[in-house]
């Protein structure tokens, strides 16, 4: 799946700016972003449910419309919508006619989804947990590499949360593809591979997950030989900030330099410890808008130094890939 500039208008709204990301073959994508961000306009160009005013939006190399059997490629959720007085069994079966699959297909989706057992019952029942499922197996009907899942998990319970994770991961593991929308950041943090953040129709982050923690962390040392330790450093090729009488503060990623460093000249190290930031403090620092007495520029986040953020590396160009410009907090 490849987005390449993407832009969106509706009169004189841009609900989309700029935008490119690429969701490669065998992983699991989540695609974060504020109400109203653009993921949905993003989402829906993708399957040529609208129409781009700029830039492409391509999944196996083609517009979407352009692919021989789409549904049997790319498996689609992006609402619950059914019939209320319908049976689930008999919703799918109707929509599985214009796909060609048969009554087998059907009962297999049913069973991968956990709704083998409420196949008979009228969808207006069902639980809103229910009705995503449904409309994950309404996804799966054409068995497709590709699935693009607009929040997933909403209405599941625990129970419910935990099989869609494992699902998503023995979906990946079969070298199939996922991209998915969520509001749940906490879970999105354990089932996904990679990270695509869109604020105000700009993409602000691209990113691997495993990388987010070292790209935004910072590394705090504490020495009573602070003072003699900073400029050894600093001719290292670091930019440490002093915290305090003691204290260090550096980009992540430097901690085993600076304990080299330390020992090489004989310098006791009272604590070196990075701090990695999690999904969510990434999300807000990426897409939280800032107030009336803070300056829209690349800021620390929480009590991180000025140093470390603007020496650590993050994504840049103006084509909507990593930072997308100014990064907001």
């Amino acid at each position: 799946m490849h987005v390449d500039r993407l832009a969106k208008r509706y009169g004189s709204h841009h609900a989309v700016r700029d935008a490119s990301f690429r969701v490669h073959a065998g992983t699991i994508t989540g695609f974060l972003g504020p109400n109203g961000s653009g993921k949905t306009t993003t989402l829906r160009a993708l399957l040529g449910l609208v129409r781009p005013t700029s830039g492409q939006a391509h999944v196996f190399g083609r517009r979407y419309r352009d692919l021989d059997h789409p549904a049997r490629r790319v498996g689609a959720a992006l609402g619950n919508a059914s019939h209320p007085g319908r049976t689930a069994r008999d919703h799918l079966l109707a929509l599985a006619r214009p796909l060609g699959v048969g009554r087998n297909r059907v009962e297999d989706v049913l069973a991968t989804v956990g709704l083998d057992a409420a196949g008979d019952r009228v969808t207006g029942g069902f639980s809103l947990g229910m009705r995503g499922r449904l409309a994950l197996a309404t996804a799966l009907l054409g068995d497709p590499e590709l699935l693009v899942l607009d929040e997933p998990n909403s209405g599941l319970d625990p129970e419910g949360i935990h099989w869609l994770r494992s699902f998503l991961r023995g979906w990946a593991a079969q070298g199939r593809t996922a991209l998915l929308s969520s509001h749940v950041l906490a879970e999105v943090a354990q089932t996904v591979d990679h990270v695509v953040i869109i604020n105000q129709g700009r993409v602000v982050l691209d990113a691997p997950a495993a990388e987010l923690g070292a790209a935004h962390g910072w590394v705090e040392v504490r020495s009573h030989d602070a003072a003699r330790l900073a400029p050894l450093l600093a001719a290292e090729g670091l930019a440490p900030r002093r915290r305090g009488a003691d204290g260090l503060a550096l980009p992540g990623g430097a901690a085993e330099l600076v304990g080299q460093v330390a020992a090489r000249h004989g310098i006791a190290l009272l604590e070196l410890h990075t701090h990695s930031p999690d999904l969510e403090e990434v999300f807000f620092a990426r897409t939280r808008p800032p107030t009336d007495d803070e300056p829209m520029h690349d800021e620390p986040m929480h009590d991180e130094p000025e140093s470390v953020a603007s020496a650590r590396p993050l994504p840049a160009g103006t084509s909507g890939r990593g930072t997308g410009g100014r990064r907001q907090r």
